[in-house]
């Protein structure tokens, strides 16, 4: 179901995300429970949470809006997708754009910057985040397609919008 249908059939309970995301990946939309990371300019922790089994979720990062370092690129996407996660959604910058618009993973990112981020280790997991205006909690279920990203509280996970 489109986003746009499942903002009319809930109406408020359904939280809409005004961060101006771009998508990057190769698929546009879908609908998953939710991970969490915060980190800032730093991949390590992204990386190590992408190594571990997704399941089928996205894993939501809130890189405090930095776009001078990129946290994700076409390594971690391969990782990604070999382990299971749908995709991500980024609060930071992505480079290796052009791979990544050619793999079957959502990828969303307020812009993207060739440097990348740092190694150090630096960040926290399993972490409510503040990201457009609304509280992404872990196991949060989320649905994004063209017209935007919405959370759906406490719904079961429904497969592709």
């Amino acid at each position: 179901m489109r986003t746009s249908d499942l903002c009319d059939q809930h109406g408020d309970a359904v939280l809409v995300c005004n961060a101006p995301f771009i998508s990057y990946g190769g698929c546009r939309a879908a609908t998953a429970r939710i991970a969490c990371v915060r980190t800032f300019e730093d991949a390590s922790l992204i990386r190590k949470t992408l190594e571990m089994p997704g399941e089928g979720r996205l894993l939501v990062i809130d890189a405090r809006g930095s776009l001078r370092a990129a946290v994700f690129g076409d390594r971690m996407a391969s990782i990604g997708i070999a382990n299971g996660w749908r995709g991500v959604i980024i609060s930071g910058a992505v480079r290796d754009v052009e791979a990544l618009s050619a793999l079957d993973l959502v990828v969303l990112a307020l812009g993207r910057v060739p440097r990348r981020g740092g190694g150090i280790g630096v960040g926290e997991s399993n972490v409510e985040l503040d990201i457009g205006g609304i509280a992404f909690a872990p196991g949060d279920t989320v649905a994004l397609d063209d017209d935007g990203l919405i959370i759906l509280r406490d719904a079961p996970h429904q497969g592709q919008p």
